[in-house]
């Protein structure tokens, strides 16, 4: 049986914001999200979150999630003090019942390395640990002759001897839960910070003849924290990287992996290639062959296979068929829906709305809660007019019809199956079948008119 503690007690005075350190974001996501998806994956029994400063905000940021506990911390007085305030919610059953504890300001560390972790520990415990060229600021690992864990000392209180040691302890540990809520209750705070380290715990068991195992992360960005502003712009860029770097293992092309975000999940086919400046959110789908142009945002989208997605566009929770081409400037909002080989041209905004196949609004052109049939030509400029100022309605444009520029269509109406709409009709009424529809007022020339010119002073 597995338990997990995240410390999310923290102040983050350094992060100079209201916000609690843990619910500031890392790749559109709180830091505290990236913990409990690693966490997660190992399917604990049990999650308790210590929360401390903020802790009402913590709690509703996750309000509804019932495989959360929640442990106060107040006032704070260090990781073991944290630990403590979590241990009446641990789950125990057996000899192999285990709890792990990770930092919530401690975002990218890999449900594997914590694997590794857990395999280390046997029926003991077991440090996350990390090799620095410059240690400075970090606990110690001390081993005995034999290579042993028998300690951890924090920098503060370590000798000049121990300093030289480039081990370091990142924090995280995994020990035995009967015998952790033993230790915690013999840990004191005789150091320089006058705080209750979980690190003494270390100590504790080597003490009852617990063995104590290391394991290391498999990369050293897992165990980087943020402290501040800087460090959250830091890590920002090496998990974009990171990112990027699976991207093109799976077989993508970046124009350029440093100007790259994806501030979610993304599922990619073969041949896909994506330019600068393209930023991904929530859930995206890029088929075979898919192209983004440059500056793109993409949120919540599926495309199909051999779309084309052109400069400065906006995709949001959209769904596009194959061989469908996509902007520049255009603006698909939540609903559109485009079937195979539509085209959405330069400044056109389509929302709620269904585009057949083969269908086209090439030019500055807004289709709201419509349903367009298959080869239907939608001309520059029009707009379906779906908003009565209380409700929407809806606007059915069948197959084959041809809709002029600058023509609006007030809604609810339908226009029939190879109807042509004249350029500036406004259409308040259904359009029938294979006619020609026009509502535009008579021309007319006026003789002899004269431009007024401007009167002098």
């Amino acid at each position: 049986m597995l338990n997990i503690v995240i410390l999310a007690a923290g102040l983050g005075k350094r992060m100079q914001s209201d916000l609690p350190k843990v619910l500031h974001t890392l790749a559109g996501r709180p830091m505290l999200d990236h913990v409990l998806h690693s966490a997660r994956r190992l399917q604990p029994a049990r999650i308790v979150i210590v929360v401390g400063h903020g802790a009402d905000r913590v709690r509703a940021a996750y309000a509804g999630q019932e495989d959360l506990h929640f442990a106060l911390q107040q006032p704070q007085h260090g990781t073991g003090h944290a630990v403590a305030q979590a241990a009446p919610l641990l789950l125990e059953g057996d000899a192999d019942d285990a709890t792990l504890v990770l930092y919530g300001d401690v975002p990218l560390v890999q449900p594997e390395t914590l694997r590794r972790l857990l395999e280390a520990r046997g029926r003991g415990m077991a440090v996350l640990t990390e090799t620095l060229a410059d240690p400075t600021g970090y606990g110690r690992i001390v081993r005995d002759a034999r290579g042993q864990v028998t300690r951890i000392v924090e920098h503060k209180d370590a000798t000049e001897q121990e300093r030289a040691i480039r081990e370091v302890n990142t924090g995280i540990i995994a020990a035995p839960t009967g015998r952790l809520k033993d230790w915690l209750t013999r840990i004191d705070n005789n150091n320089a910070q006058g705080e209750y380290y979980l690190t003494d715990a270390v100590g504790l068991a080597v003490a009852d003849d617990v063995p104590v195992g290391a394991a290391q992360p498999a990369a050293a960005w897992e165990t980087l924290g943020v402290n501040s502003r800087v460090q959250q712009a830091e890590l920002e860029r090496i998990w974009q990287r990171e990112q990027a770097r699976r991207l093109l293992e799976a077989g993508v092309t970046l124009a350029d992996p440093a100007r790259f975000d994806l501030r979610g999940s993304m599922t990619v086919g073969r041949d896909v290639y994506i330019d600068v400046g393209c930023v991904f959110e929530g859930r995206v789908e890029l088929a075979d062959g898919v192209r983004i142009g440059p500056h793109c945002v993409l949120r919540d989208v599926k495309l199909g296979a051999g779309t084309q997605v052109e400069a400065y566009s906006h995709l949001q929770q959209a769904q596009v068929g194959a061989q469908a081409r996509i902007g520049p400037y255009a603006r698909l909002r939540p609903g559109a829906e485009l079937h195979d080989r539509a085209h959405i041209g330069n400044f056109v905004e389509v929302k709620n709305a269904v585009i057949g196949v083969d269908s086209k609004a090439n030019h500055l052109t807004y289709i709201g809660d419509a349903d367009i049939g298959a080869r239907v030509n939608v001309g520059a400029g029009t707009i379906t007019c779906n908003y009565d100022g209380v409700n929407k309605h809806r606007t059915i444009i069948e197959d084959d019809v041809f809709v002029g520029s600058d023509t609006q269509l007030v809604a609810p109406v339908r226009v029939g199956r190879g109807a042509t709409l004249g350029a500036g009709t406004t259409l308040t009424r259904d359009a029938p079948a294979e006619q020609l529809t026009i509502s535009r007022a008579r021309q007319a020339s006026v003789p002899g008119w004269t431009r007024p010119t401007k009167k002098k002073p």
